[in-house]
C-alpha cells in the first residue's frame, strides 16, 4: 500500500476578490501542515494545476495559474495540468499512479464542490482508496437554481456528506495525522 498526496488547484487565481464568500479561512494553513508532513516523511506529493482553455476564465491568465506561496512544487514533485474538473481526464494521472504502485490517495485543495469532489469521485471509481481532508479544502458560496445564495459552509458540509463512505473516508487533518 503506497500513498500519495494530491494537492488540487492551489493557484493564485483563487485569491482574487472576484470570488464570493468562502468558508474555512484556515484551509491553506491546514493544507501546508499536511504538505509538510508528506515531504518530511518522503511520501509522494502530486500537484494538480488547472489550465483553462477558455479565454474569459480567470485561470487563463498565467499569473492566476501560478501556485500560491508555499505550495510551489519542489524538485521531484510531479505536476499534472488539467483543463476540466477531474484531475484524471485529459492527463496521465491514473497511469502514473499505477506505474508508481500508488493505491491510496490523500486529497486536499480547492474547491470542494468542483475539482476536489470530481477528482475524489473519479479516484474512488477507478479503484483508489481515498482520504479526503475536510478542513484542508474550502467552498465558495454558489447561487441555487432560483438565484438565492447557498451558504459556503452548508455547501461544504453537503459535499462532504455526499462523498463520505461511498467515495472517500472524510477526516480532519488532526484525525489523519494522528491515525
Amino acid at each position: 500500500m503506497k500513498k500519495a498526496l494530491l494537492l488540487i488547484d492551489m493557484q493564485k487565481g483563487f485569491l482574487g476578490s472576484q470570488w464570493p464568500e468562502r468558508n474555512n479561512p484556515q484551509a491553506e494553513e491546514k493544507m501546508l501542515t499536511v504538505l509538510e508532513h508528506f515531504r518530511e516523511s518522503g511520501e509522494e506529493v502530486i500537484h494538480i494545476c488547472h489550465k483553462s482553455r477558455l479565454a474569459e476564465d480567470s485561470f487563463y491568465k498565467e499569473s492566476d495559474r501560478a501556485f500560491m506561496e508555499g505550495f510551489e512544487p519542489l524538485d521531484g514533485e510531479v505536476i499534472f495540468e488539467k483543463t476540466v474538473n477531474s484531475a484524471f481526464i485529459g492527463t496521465d494521472l491514473e497511469s502514473y499512479l499505477q506505474k508508481q504502485g500508488i493505491s491510496d490517495l490523500v486529497i486536499l485543495g480547492l474547491t470542494l464542490p468542483h475539482c476536489v469532489s470530481t477528482t475524489t469521485r473519479m479516484a474512488a471509481n477507478l479503484g483508489f482508496t481515498v482520504v479526503l481532508l475536510s478542513d484542508a479544502t474550502a467552498s465558495f458560496a454558489l447561487p441555487d437554481l432560483w438565484g438565492q445564495t447557498i451558504d459556503p459552509e452548508l455547501l461544504h458540509q453537503i459535499n462532504l456528506a455526499s462523498l463520505d463512505g461511498e467515495f472517500a473516508q472524510v477526516m480532519t487533518v488532526e484525525q489523519y495525522l494522528n491515525s
